[in-house]
């Protein structure tokens, strides 16, 4: 099991449609003898995943920055909805930490793309201020887009997975889909410019692609798997299956007049988040949650 709080309120009063996250402090401990391709039958998948798990503890924060530097700008709804959600992205960049030490024991070379991730960060937070914003912004669609494909393949993916990281996974993806509005309120009320909106989301999916792409190949050639014309096979279909949602969930969310709302969320893993029990404050493993 594991355990975590739930800091969150109801919904403002004032603003119906939106309203102050709950925050699920969860703890993860892993095995010492943790298989860093946790997903066993499809190890290009959890290189592709473990890749972007090295990225959170240098994009979340940056986030987070950027939202916080609205504040003086920003009414009193939209700053307490912005609380809890970085009170969310302080959760999940602290969880994935903890787990991005397994994968760069295993794997030494990831700390080198590592470091080329923390370059990337100080390099956006030496942009303009309004494109910090719209950075974030359009990262957090792109972080939506990624659960919508996530739960599409469910069971190809996560069925005869390791329970503990396809957890930690699946928490940060849900809680994505929970919190998919908030970067891009604050982007509205402070800015809006669509233009600067699409130019972000460029640069992002461009950095996304190449930092995944690094990360997959360190650890496939640790794995002595880059030999396997199906390694190859596999990625590929990985990359094209995933961008036929993430470029037009990208696309769609800079058109003129969108709000993240008009989107269809994907159904299960919002669901799957009602699993948390606040007696106990436990939450079950995905591997008992997904029977």
């Amino acid at each position: 099991m594991i355990s975590h709080t739930d800091d969150g309120v109801g919904p403002l009063a004032e603003a119906p449609a939106e309203h102050v996250l709950p925050v699920r402090r969860v703890t993860f401990e892993y095995a010492e003898d943790m298989n860093p391709m946790w997903v066993p039958h499809m190890p290009e998948f959890a290189a592709a995943a473990n890749a972007i798990s090295l990225g959170m503890p240098y994009a979340e924060p940056l986030f987070i920055k950027a939202v916080r530097s609205t504040y003086d700008r920003i009414d009193d709804d939209l700053r307490a909805r912005s609380d809890s959600y970085v009170r969310q992205e302080t959760g999940h960049h602290t969880q994935h930490k903890r787990f991005n030490e397994v994968i760069s024991t295993r794997y030494p070379g990831t700390r080198v793309v590592q470091r080329l991730m923390a370059a990337n960060a100080a390099w956006v937070w030496r942009r303009s201020p309004r494109f910090r914003v719209a950075y974030a912004a359009s990262g957090e669609t792109i972080s939506y887009g990624v659960a919508r494909w996530t739960e599409a393949h469910l069971g190809e993916l996560m069925d005869r997975a390791d329970p503990v990281p396809a957890t930690l996974f699946l928490w940060h993806l849900a809680e994505e889909i929970e919190h998919k509005s908030n970067t891009y309120d604050v982007f509205e009320a402070t800015d809006g410019s669509r233009l600067r909106y699409a130019w972000s989301a460029i640069v992002g999916l461009i950095t996304i692609t190449v930092f995944t792409a690094l990360g997959v190949l360190v650890q496939l050639w640790g794995e002595k798997r880059l030999r396997y014309p199906v390694t190859w096979f596999r990625l590929a279909k990985l990359a094209v299956s995933s961008m036929f949602v993430l470029v037009p969930t990208l696309v769609i969310s800079a058109l003129p007049g969108h709000h993240p709302r008009d989107f269809t969320d994907p159904i299960y893993l919002p669901a799957w988040l009602g699993q948390y029990d606040p007696v106990t404050a436990t939450m079950p493993l995905w591997s008992s949650a997904g029977q």
